[in-house]
């Protein structure tokens, strides 16, 4: 019961912050008096910000204010490498010099522009202004280091108390032994084999907890959550790149052999076989990045969409059933934050079994 009131509560913040913002003038101070677009304030959530948000507030002024980390930007332009925090562009009204170039902040994305800050914008209104390289820690990157330090404190903590207590597990030993073991004996084991699995277990654990904390971190709308690193392409295409080297690295001459010259079938076949399997050596990755990206991106659009009902269709009867939806998909999308940790492991250790096996 404890446990459900304070997902209420939690819940109920985030949406107040959903809300203060949706409905006054933005951070960035502009279109003050501008209809409410849902799309706008959805894709402002889940998009990756130079910037770590931790409350919005209406001033004496009546304006709307924000209190939020600044994070550090690293950017490289014509030779010219700059650091600095994302605070000295004042959420994107205000233009920075630095080594005689200018740039502005538009959309959470750095531009280079004139001594003035104006934008050259196109029919569809994005800038053609040139951009620097941007290597800057956003919260994304922000996100995913806490996860990392957080996992490395917990596994670190575990493993000491084994080495001492190595018979009587207690505590966090006893919540973490049966997700190892089920990751071990139903995921390594049932896909790779018990031979070889013990050599990939290390990056198998890795990759479903790192999963499932970073999408746990996502589901918290109050600092230090509200990230959406498994909502983020990048991240995805990193974890698939890594499961696709893993793979074919360890891949056995049986595997080369069956997907370049497929045995047990006629030779004319083979060429038409070539580069269907060479396609499907890229589709396997390509599958793993999009499936968690798209499940997890569409959670927090659902859920952001829900309450957005309130400012679309401007009545207060509407919120009610509003808070009580996003709440039921809340509670669910706890359980795909697991469950997309178990799928993207299971199937990179089911390709990491079927390149490995030896030929029968």
């Amino acid at each position: 019961m404890r446990v459900f009131i304070l997902v209420i509560f939690v819940s109920f913040w985030g949406f107040t912050n959903f809300s203060v913002k949706a409905s006054d003038k933005d951070v960035y101070g502009r279109n003050e008096t501008e209809e409410f677009n849902p799309m706008d304030a959805i894709i402002d959530h889940i998009s990756d910000s130079h910037y770590w948000h931790i409350l919005s507030y209406t001033n004496k002024d009546g304006q709307l204010a924000e209190i939020a980390i600044p994070l550090p930007v690293i950017i490289y332009f014509r030779g010219r490498l700059s650091i600095f925090l994302s605070g000295e562009f004042n959420h994107g009204t205000r233009v920075v010099e630095k080594g005689g170039n200018y740039f502005v902040l538009y959309h959470d994305k750095v531009y280079v522009t004139g001594i003035n800050g104006n934008l050259d914008l196109n029919e569809d209104g994005n800038p053609n202004n040139e951009r620097p390289l941007d290597f800057s820690i956003t919260k994304n990157v922000g996100s995913m280091w806490l996860s990392a330090f957080f996992l490395l404190w917990i596994f670190i903590y575990v493993a000491r108390r084994y080495e001492n207590h190595p018979s009587t597990p207690k505590g966090v030993q006893s919540l973490l032994e049966p997700i190892i073991l089920f990751v071990r004996d139903d995921i390594a084991v049932a896909q790779i084999g018990e031979n070889k699995a013990r050599k990939f277990m290390p990056y198998l654990l890795t990759l479903f907890f790192f999963i499932w904390i970073n999408n746990l971190i996502g589901l918290i709308p109050i600092f230090p959550g509200g990230s959406n690193l498994s909502g983020n392409i990048s991240f995805t295409m990193m974890l698939a790149l890594i499961t696709f080297l893993i793979t074919n690295i360890n891949g056995s001459r049986n595997y080369w052999r069956h997907l370049f010259w497929t045995p047990g079938i006629p030779v004319w076949v083979r060429f038409f076989l070539i580069p269907v399997e060479f396609i499907g050596l890229f589709t396997k990755p390509f599958a793993l990045m999009i499936r968690l990206f798209a499940n997890i991106t569409a959670g927090h659009i659902i859920i952001l969409s829900l309450v957005s009902l309130i400012f679309v269709m401007k009545t207060i009867y509407i919120a009610p059933v509003s808070i009580l939806l996003s709440l039921v998909m809340f509670m669910l999308e706890l359980l795909v934050a697991v469950l997309q940790a178990y799928i993207f492991t299971l199937l990179s250790a089911l390709f990491i079994g079927l390149a490995i096996q030896e030929e029968h």
